[in-house]
């Protein structure tokens, strides 16, 4: 496949609402543009399948590294998937019904002869939440459950538990509960919807006050440093959509171990680019969707290193 002759079609939130300064997407399409490819952009609810051809209502876009103006687009065209080449699933969370059937879309695109990244179908069966728990040798103790008794015992055990919701992002609904936590039964209420969908808990790991860390992974092998995320003093949300701030530092050779497991597992899944999330030593998150933390890292690094994710990924 020659990169200078290359259709990419982005699939993401509206580029108009993205962070220019941040957005991982935008780096992205920044990199497959200064290849000489040509790009087009889409919304999940624009892909539709119509006798059996993937299609989808899309734009011509031309992308800028400019803070005031980091796109221009071009008229909508109804078009079928298999005119490109390849096409980013960059829709973030929640995995909801529209993320998914916008998968099952992208699905019909591969058996039309695109080339997806990452693979839908990958994106409908690992919940990243989840995904980490098969790599429990690097797993802090954890339950996944919605029923308040099972919560409840597992909080008794491990004195101060962090509750997520399965399908968030961003640090976004995560709570730290205590053994005498009076809100336990408000929580629980809130978070599984009285007992009707599961959340995670996971023991609290008091390195979070020195932050998680993103380590992102493309072409099954683990980049060389790490986003170091520093939660606000108070917070265990390290998360830079939360509020907190980042240092850049070479991965422990406990990271390096632990990426390079994880990596194995992400290519033969069809996995080009995901992000881990470490504290301390444990794997929390499995981050497939939409991973983030490029432009910090190239930031932190000078490495071009979008550039390196987008010539993976179109090699592989």
């Amino acid at each position: 496949m020659s990169k200078q002759s290359l259709n990419i079609g982005v699939v993401m939130d509206p580029i108009a609402r993205i962070n220019p300064a941040k957005d991982t997407t935008l780096a992205m399409m920044l990199a497959a543009q200064s290849m000489g490819a040509r790009l087009s952009y889409m919304l999940q609810d624009g892909l539709y399948i119509k006798d059996g051809q993937a299609r989808a209502r899309m734009r011509t876009v031309t992308v800028f590294d400019n803070a005031q103006k980091w796109y221009e687009e071009g008229e909508v065209e109804d078009k079928p998937l298999a005119t490109l080449d390849l096409i980013l699933m960059r829709k973030d969370p929640p995995v909801d019904k529209r993320f998914i059937h916008a998968c099952y879309v992208l699905e019909q695109a591969v058996r039309n002869g695109v080339k997806v990244s990452n693979n839908p179908l990958a994106l409908i069966d690992f919940n990243e939440k989840i995904f980490a728990t098969h790599f429990p040798q690097y797993c802090p103790p954890y339950v996944i459950s919605s029923d308040r008794e099972v919560l409840r015992e597992f909080l008794k055990q491990h004195d101060s538990i962090v509750i997520k919701p399965l399908d968030s992002m961003g640090g976004d609904g995560v709570f730290l509960v205590r053994r005498d936590d009076v809100n336990f039964e408000v929580i629980w209420e809130i978070q599984t919807q009285r007992g009707t969908y599961p959340v995670v808990a996971q023991a609290f790991i008091p390195e979070i006050n020195k932050g998680d860390k993103r380590v992102v992974i493309f072409g099954g092998k683990p980049y060389g440093h790490a986003l170091v995320r520093l939660p606000k003093a108070g917070s265990i949300r390290g998360n830079l959509a939360a509020g907190g701030s980042y240092e850049v530092r070479p991965l422990t050779p406990k990271e390096q171990e632990i990426a390079e497991t994880v990596g194995r597992t992400l290519m033969a899944k069809g996995i080009a680019f995901a992000g881990l999330d470490i504290i301390g030593n444990y794997l929390t998150e499995v981050n497939i969707t939409s991973p983030t933390g490029l432009r910090q890292l190239a930031a932190g690094t000078g490495d071009d290193v979008a550039g390196m994710l987008m010539r993976s990924i179109i090699s592989n």
